[in-house]
């Protein structure tokens, strides 16, 4: 069962992020700002425009940053290798809503360490809960993955 929750819930943080580059290249990331609960090597859910996706969260000199976010787990480690050509639905993203490098944008968090949205600041989104996947049958997938 799932819920939905509007990014004006009191159940949702809102934080102001930001887009920059990614590396050398003229893509937009995502930079995540200080104050939200994540880390390096998180593999989060990120709804743009109402859709799950998935991403990584890297970092560099400056922080805490989302390059891409794809349709699913696979193509989600398939773009981070020099034979993966997902689509980045970021990038998408920005292209859709005119956000530039250096443009704000905020970051909700739906579900600390798991669910995030991502909206144009001024909007309103509303995002749909859902659980999270069972840690076991997780940790099975991923060794499957990793073999």
């Amino acid at each position: 069962m799932s819920d939905r929750l509007a990014s004006d819930a009191a159940e949702v943080t809102s934080h102001r992020a930001r887009l920059a580059r990614s590396g050398g290249t003229r893509l937009p990331c995502l930079r995540i700002p200080e104050e939200a609960d994540l880390s390096a090597g998180d593999e989060i859910r990120l709804v743009l425009d109402g859709d799950q996706r998935h991403a990584t969260v890297t970092s560099d000199s400056k922080g805490l940053l989302v390059r891409g976010a794809y349709d699913d787990r696979k193509r989600m480690r398939e773009a981070g290798t020099a034979g993966g050509d997902a689509e980045n639905r970021l990038v998408e993203w920005a292209r859709e809503h005119d956000r530039e490098p250096g443009d704000a944008v905020e970051l909700d968090e739906v579900d600390p360490g798991y669910l995030y949205g991502l909206c144009v600041p001024g909007e309103r989104a509303v995002y749909t809960v859902t659980k999270r996947p069972d840690k076991g049958l997780q940790d099975i997938a991923n060794s499957l993955y990793d073999s």
